[in-house]
């Protein structure tokens, strides 16, 4: 009997422990639990103020037939606008309707701005010559875009009942020019995920298929102009965060150069990183919809507001040259294999590239396994010289591109035009997540746990911090990862190193760089490395790059991908190109059996991961990537709007 009693005493105990743990737990959780409610609330309240508008607007137009409006470009909705054959209130009325119907169904406005009612007021007391370039035009904007009496949360609850004392300087500038902010849409929490939720708005869905994500980190926007519910929306990027959401949402994204738009005013997790640019960029159905908004935003009015954003106006002879451009094509990077529908749309955009009289060239990895870490896919380039003939050329090619075992393929084309990507994995794994995590992550971790030992050390504390937010399940797998101890993730990283090689990497990097001294190493790495980047496209003489986007839509909350599938999208935020996403086709039944036999590069649990985040995508978008140097943004939109035309035109086999 002892021993029965000493079994029900320690179950008692057990039990006394974990109501214990359970109290605890809800105690951390309580600001957070406190405030989610009253967010959600005041949620209810502004949906109810913006349907009531919608009423009071359709009551000045009872016939009012929305859908010749929402199926208008905004090109053409400008210039009604403009000559006075569309009201603005019948407009914004067509928007907030379908924007609430589109909510209804996928869950991705955060918030009404209801001083645009204020604001339709205003512009229709303008001269003619006083409108703006976007007059009348209702723009969405993603949560972290600053509007005075709003919050920008970024998916935390340390950010809620924090409104914006002012309009950032992209929101002044937009209605500057007569647009007419009226929502903004939903986020991850942190904004650092591929999937859109957050504890305090819940789960944003893909309205094309509700068992698929939008994307992240512009996921409601994606969203919301998928289905027509805005006809232009504004975005951020740090990892692809407006380009995976348009790549899975079926629309057009836009990164720019970092700093040629203003990002004071605009909210931010993670603040302070330089190697990895967050930039702003617009979203819209259409590349034209993309140009005008630029057009719109690179006005004196940025400059004047924001004086450390150069003063450069939109070059409207570069967009809209008709000279044959020179394309270097990728169908993959060497890091991430290209899922089936991934490879065959850079296929079909290079073909109708080529027939249209464009030069376009590929080179792809000959090798059969894994990538050498250390290793230049397409070995040395050959410099180039002011005259050279094809015969030269191709024979040197040839001759190179033996030596290294590589394969080539020369297209249709008068010139084969080479181009791969250079030291790839060291780019994604040191220079990319290095430089996201520079911190060892301490600064994301500061949003959500709360330290309660100020005299521990940096890592004792990371390890017992009590959690201060309600971690989103898109996120807990990052979020786990950087709460390990420092010596833990050296014992992962050696016991990785063989089985799961660029998990073992990330376990190094997501360690931090230490001390000043090494983040002042890592900037210059990120420097030489953009030297050399440049540097080989200019020997080839290449005017943009195509390559493939990361797609198709993955299914929702899977967050163990990681940061080694954007290796398509992150690459350009290190070399600070600017890139833009065209969808060019759709997935395939074929695709989806070629789907099986993927194994990718490495046949780690990222590529496992990859391969069951995208089944089940027969008729979802497939876009292509387009890239610039730096500054280029009106010939990356250019070539933009070339794919997308000859994609649109296309009538034969995809």
């Amino acid at each position: 009997m002892p021993g029965v009693a000493w079994l029900f005493y320690s179950m008692l105990v057990l039990l006394l422990l974990a109501l214990l743990g359970a109290a605890l737990f809800f105690w951390q959780h309580t600001p957070a639990r406190n405030k989610i409610p009253r967010a959600q609330r005041r949620r209810v309240v502004a949906l109810q103020q913006m349907e009531a508008l919608a009423k009071r607007l359709r009551q000045q137009e009872p016939s009012l037939d929305p859908k010749p409006i929402l199926e208008l470009p905004l090109e053409t909705l400008v210039q009604k606008l403009q000559d006075e054959e569309l009201s603005v209130e019948s407009v914004l009325c067509s928007y907030l309707e379908e924007a609430l119907k589109v909510h209804q169904e996928v869950n991705c406005l955060t918030d009404f701005l209801g001083e645009c009612e204020e604001q339709l007021q205003a512009l229709k007391k303008l001269r003619k010559t006083e409108r703006g370039l976007l007059y009348g035009v209702p723009v969405s904007l993603k949560d972290p875009y600053d509007c005075k009496g709003h919050d920008s949360t970024c998916g935390l609850t340390q950010f809620l009942e924090k409104p914006a004392a002012k309009d950032g300087v992209i929101v002044q500038v937009l209605k500057a020019q007569g647009a007419i902010p009226f929502v903004k849409t939903n986020i991850p929490q942190t904004l650092y995920s591929f999937d859109c939720s957050n504890p305090i708005y819940g789960q944003t869905l893909n309205p094309l298929n509700l068992k698929k994500t939008p994307g992240g980190s512009s996921g409601g926007e994606g969203a919301l102009l998928a289905k027509g519910g805005s006809i232009l929306g504004m975005g951020t990027d740090t990892a692809g965060s407006i380009r995976v959401p348009a790549s899975f949402c079926g629309i057009c994204g836009f990164r720019t150069t970092g700093y040629r738009l203003s990002l004071s005013g605009v909210s931010s997790a993670v603040k302070g990183k330089i190697s990895v640019t967050t930039v702003a960029g617009p979203m819209a159905r259409d590349v034209e919809s993309l140009a005008l908004c630029l057009r719109a935003l690179l006005s004196e009015d940025m400059h004047r507001l924001d004086p450390t954003v150069p003063f450069m106006p939109f070059r409207e002879e570069v967009y809209s040259s008709n000279q044959r451009l020179r394309i270097g094509f990728c169908e993959t990077d060497g890091f991430t294999q290209p899922s089936p529908s991934m490879a065959r749309a850079v296929r079909l955009t290079s073909r109708l590239l080529q027939d249209a009289g464009h030069q376009v060239g590929l080179l792809t990895p000959g090798w059969g396994g894994k990538p050498d870490w250390r290793g230049d896919w397409a070995g040395p380039f050959l410099e180039r010289k002011e005259v050279i003939s094809e015969f030269e050329l191709l024979t040197s090619l040839w001759l190179g591109m033996a030596a290294e075992g590589l394969e080539w393929m020369e297209m249709s084309g008068d010139l084969v035009i080479p181009f791969s990507i250079p030291h790839i994995k060291y780019a994604v794994k040191h220079l990319f997540e290095g430089g996201l995590f520079a911190d060892g992550g301490a600064t994301l971790l500061e949003k959500l746990y709360v330290c309660q030992d100020s005299d521990m050390g940096h890592d004792m504390c990371l390890w017992f911090l009590s959690e201060g937010d309600i971690v989103d399940p898109c996120i807990k797998g990052m979020v786990n990862w950087l709460r390990l101890p420092d010596l833990l993730k050296c014992f992962l990283a050696w016991i990785l190193k063989y089985t799961e090689p660029r998990a073992s990497h990330t376990c190094e990097e997501i360690r931090g760089v230490g001390t000043p001294k090494k983040l002042w190493e890592q900037h210059a790495a990120v420097q030489e490395y953009q030297q050399k980047f440049i540097a080989k496209w200019r020997s080839l003489d290449l005017d943009v790059l195509l390559m493939p986007a990361m797609d198709p839509a993955f299914h929702i909350c899977y967050s163990e991908i990681g940061t080694d599938i954007a290796s398509y999208m992150g690459l350009y935020n290190i070399l600070n190109f600017p890139a833009g996403v065209v969808p060019v086709t759709t997935v395939t039944p074929q695709d989806e059996e070629e789907l099986a036999f993927y194994t990718g590069y490495y046949r780690d649990s990222t590529d496992k991961n990859f391969q069951r985040a995208i089944q089940g995508s027969v008729g979802l978008p497939v876009a292509v990537q387009c890239i610039a140097l730096p500054w280029e943004e009106e010939l990356c939109l250019r070539f933009m709007k070339e794919v997308e035309t000859l994609a649109k035109n296309h009538s034969g086999p995809k």
